[in-house]
């Protein structure tokens, strides 16, 4: 009789498999329980280290970026100390009380702020040298684009501002300084130096000509200002202007009835926009129209041309009386939902 086939052989064998087996599945699970245990409290370990080292570097981190803020700041004296508001009271009392404390800079006193020092840097090194002029941040010293950093610290945070490091008008010397005034603003709003417009125009002599037109936005009377339709700190867009919502043209914010989507567009309007027929600031002709006529001003992309997509004149648009003016008949001229060749 084969091993195989014998009950005694398998009556005396099996028990010895099955303590063999036994033992050897309590060896295994001993050794991963002593694995598993260790590994989970090492696992503990390292986070309970990795929170107390998050936690001290929590904790070290403003004081660590006040350091590096103070010792990069344009003009920052090194190794200057933070002395407080009331030292520099003690010598600029009248700039303190009168050109201070009644701005919104004033609250830079509330809470962790310095006050004076927030702009100025540290004043210990200035303190100790008597006054010493060179001692502390004089903005008059600073390149525009160096003042407007120190603005854009605590100013850039707004999304009015947040462009402003690459718009048109740092990149052209124009810092904040050129029209805001910390100490001695003259308009509450903004603390700017003079009224909007006339800062503007201050610079864009051209456009101040442009609202001397018979036909023009009325930007003089105060009726809208230059910040409506642009953004004096930048825009992704060109000539700083704004977008109404949904990216359309800022000039639908007013003429909310050009804006569409139209089941017909009319092309320039969607390609060009509206300076494609008017000019925004003033013209000599109604409507702020680019020409007198608008016929004139139709037929500048409606002339047979080759290989051009631009339908022409029908024939029977004689230029008389009748049809001197397109919009006779064409009135929805910036975009339809009814009729594709804007008739209604």
């Amino acid at each position: 009789m084969s091993a195989k086939a014998s009950p005694l052989f398998q009556g005396a064998c099996l028990p010895r498999r099955h303590l063999a087996i036994k033992s050897f599945a309590a060896t295994i699970a001993f050794v991963l329980a002593g694995s598993i245990g260790s590994s989970v409290t090492g696992a503990q370990t390292a986070g309970q280290n990795a929170n107390r080292s998050s936690g001290s570097q929590q904790e070290m981190t403003p004081a660590k970026n006040l350091a590096k803020r103070t010792s990069e700041m344009p003009g920052a004296v090194p190794g200057a100390k933070y002395v407080g508001a009331d030292t520099c009271k003690t010598c600029h009392d009248e700039i303190y009380t009168k050109h201070f404390e009644n701005t919104p800079h004033f609250a830079l006193l509330q809470g962790h702020a310095h006050g004076c020092e927030d702009c100025h840097g540290p004043g210990s090194a200035h303190v100790d040298s008597a006054g010493d002029p060179t001692k502390i941040v004089r903005f008059s010293q600073l390149s525009p684009a160096q003042a407007s950093q120190r603005c854009l610290e605590c100013h850039e945070t707004n999304l009015e501002n947040v462009n402003f490091s690459g718009s048109v008008h740092l990149r052209n010397g124009v810092g904040c300084l050129a029209c805001h005034s910390p100490h001695h603003a003259t308009e509450p709003d903004h603390l700017l130096k003079n009224q909007q417009t006339l800062l503007c125009y201050g610079c864009h002599a051209t456009q101040k000509a442009e609202f001397e037109r018979p036909y023009r936005h009325r930007v003089n009377v105060g009726l809208i200002q230059c910040s409506d339709c642009h953004n004096p700190h930048g825009t992704f867009v060109d000539r700083q202007l704004r977008t109404a919502a949904g990216q359309f043209p800022i000039c639908t914010n007013c003429h909310a009835e050009t804006m569409g989507p139209f089941a017909f567009e009319h092309v320039p309007v969607r390609q060009e926009g509206c300076t494609a027929c008017h000019t925004p600031h003033g013209s000599t002709n109604p409507r702020l129209l680019r020409v007198s006529q608008v016929n004139l001003l139709c037929m500048q992309c409606h002339t047979p041309t080759a290989n051009s997509n631009v339908p022409g004149i029908p024939s029977f648009h004689t230029q008389n009386a009748k049809y001197q003016a397109c919009t006779m008949c064409h009135t929805q001229i910036h975009g339809s939902n009814f009729d594709e060749f804007f008739f209604r």
